[in-house]
C-alpha cells in the first residue's frame, strides 16, 4: 500500500469516527439534552477513550456545535435536492415533512429553543450562525414566493409565517403523539403538515 493511500484510508477512518460521534451525540441530546450530556456519555457510548474523543472535539460546546451544524447542513441538502417542478409551498411542506420525520426517528430537539445558554453558545459559533443565516434567507424566499403564488396568506406577515413554521418543526406536540397516541410516524406526520398549513379547520 502506497503512503498516499494509507494516508487516504487513515482520513476515511478518522471522519467515519468522526460520523459515529456525532451519531452518539444526537442520540445522547435527544434523551438527556445538553445540561446532562457529557463527554464521557459520547465516549462510553461508542466505545472509545475520551482522549480519543478530544482528539476530534475539544469541548462539548463545539461537539454540539458541530452536530446542529450537520442537522442544517442536512436540511440544506435536502432543500436543494427537491425537483424544480416543486412549487414553493412544495419545498416548505417537504422539508418539514423531513424535519419532523428526523426527530420521530430520535434526531436531535431544536437545542436554541431549550435555554439561553444553549442559545449563546451557539451564537458564539460563527460556522452554525453562518449555516442558520443561510438557511434562513432561503426559507424566507420561499415564504415570500409562496405568498405571492397565493399559497400562503398574504394578509399574514412574512415573518409570522416563517416563524411559526421553525415552531412546527420544534413542535413538543410530534413526542407527546409518538408516546402517547396509537398514530404510526407517517400519521403523526400527515396530521403535523395540515395543522401547519391548513389550521384546524375543516
Amino acid at each position: 500500500m502506497s503512503i498516499f493511500s494509507k494516508l487516504k484510508f487513515k482520513d476515511q477512518a478518522f471522519r467515519l469516527r468522526e460520523d459515529a460521534i456525532l451519531d452518539a451525540t444526537t442520540s445522547i441530546l435527544a434523551t438527556k439534552g445538553f445540561d446532562l450530556m457529557t463527554m464521557d456519555d459520547v465516549a462510553n457510548l461508542i466505545g472509545i477513550s475520551k482522549p480519543s474523543l478530544y482528539k476530534h472535539f475539544k469541548s462539548k460546546e463545539e461537539l454540539v456545535g458541530a452536530a446542529m451544524i450537520r442537522l442544517l447542513d442536512g436540511a440544506s441538502e435536502q432543500l436543494a435536492a427537491f425537483p424544480e417542478t416543486f412549487s414553493a409551498k412544495d419545498k416548505l411542506s417537504a422539508l418539514l415533512e423531513w424535519a419532523l420525520r428526523v426527530r420521530l426517528d430520535g434526531g436531535l430537539p431544536f437545542l436554541p429553543s431549550t435555554s439561553n445558554a444553549v442559545r449563546e453558545m451557539l451564537m458564539r459559533n460563527l460556522k452554525y450562525v453562518g449555516r442558520v443565516i443561510k438557511l434562513n434567507s432561503q426559507l424566507e424566499k420561499l415564504v415570500i414566493a409562496a405568498q405571492k403564488n397565493g399559497d400562503l396568506s398574504s394578509k399574514l406577515s412574512s415573518d409570522v409565517i416563517l416563524f411559526s413554521y421553525y415552531a412546527r418543526s420544534c413542535d413538543p406536540a410530534v413526542e407527546y403523539l409518538q408516546r402517547f397516541s396509537k398514530m404510526d410516524t407517517d400519521s403523526i406526520v400527515e396530521n403535523m403538515l395540515r395543522v401547519c398549513f391548513q389550521g384546524l379547520e375543516d
